[in-house]
């Protein structure tokens, strides 16, 4: 009788690449969490999925590990893509709410515009308004005029509206000063910007928004060559910060 060969089944040596594999799997989707959490830079991004993709298709086994990278990449920039444009809308809507606070500043303040005494701008830090000292104070005087009071009573109205923090600067000029009240330009940028600040927390303004600072003539807007612009540097400026996008989102989800 014929014997029969008894054929030896050889075990698979590289199932241990499926194993590995879904290891690499869940590893790499627990840094795409963490990565996209605190980023959004597409450069970023780019860098550091062509570096992994990179890192593992040099590694033996790299073919049966592609599948679950392309998948995790794909749902690495979904996240990615997401994020930035939840962030695109909530600046797109920061912006629109800046616009309508420097539009509500510059019609309570439009006379004053009209004749050069106030300049009321925009940009990247929030919203400026820069006050000629001319029209707030006596010269070598710290004490609001008057006249000048109901206009702002109606910015604080409109500044009572928001919740951003607020900068109040004082600005002079070049020309010392040196009496028993102010000593030099310090004393007296810092004063006319303590008077202003005083007159928005009378009129219902967080005290707690407000930061005041004097600047002396350290902070020209013009050369100080010409009695012109010697009168554009002696000035108050009240910024109206812009939010910052991110500590927007924090509070949004009560962070």
């Amino acid at each position: 009788m014929a014997r029969r060969t008894k054929r030896i089944e050889h075990d698979n040596l590289d199932r241990w690449l499926i194993s590995y594999a879904d290891f690499v799997t869940l590893l790499f989707a627990f840094f795409v969490v963490m990565y996209s959490i605190s980023s959004v830079n597409e450069g970023k991004y780019k860098t550091f999925s062509s570096s992994l993709s990179s890192a593992l298709s040099n590694q033996s086994g790299a073919a049966s590990v592609a599948p679950a990278l392309n998948q995790q990449e794909q749902i690495l920039k979904a996240l990615v893509d997401r994020r930035t444009a939840r962030l695109g809308e909530q600046q797109r809507k920061i912006q629109e709410r800046m616009k309508a606070l420097e539009n509500g500043v510059s019609q309570v303040m439009l006379p004053m515009i009209n004749q050069g005494l106030v300049s009321v701008s925009q940009n990247k830090r929030g919203v400026i308004i820069d006050i000629s000292a001319s029209s707030l104070f006596k010269t070598g005087d710290a004490a609001i005029q008057p006249e000048i009071l109901n206009v702002l009573r109606q910015v604080a109205a409109v500044l009572n509206k928001e919740e951003q923090p607020i900068e109040v600067e004082g600005h002079t000029d070049d020309v010392p000063i040196k009496t028993a009240q102010f000593p030099s330009n310090w004393e007296l940028s810092s004063a006319r910007a303590s008077s202003v600040a005083r007159m928005l927390i009378d009129n219902g303004v967080q005290a707690k928004r407000l930061s005041v600072v004097g600047l002396a003539e350290n902070q020209p807007l013009a050369p100080n060559d010409s009695p012109e612009n010697r009168a554009k540097n002696r000035r108050v400026t009240i910024t109206i910060l812009s939010p910052n996008v991110e500590r927007s989102e924090e509070n949004a989800r009560g962070e």
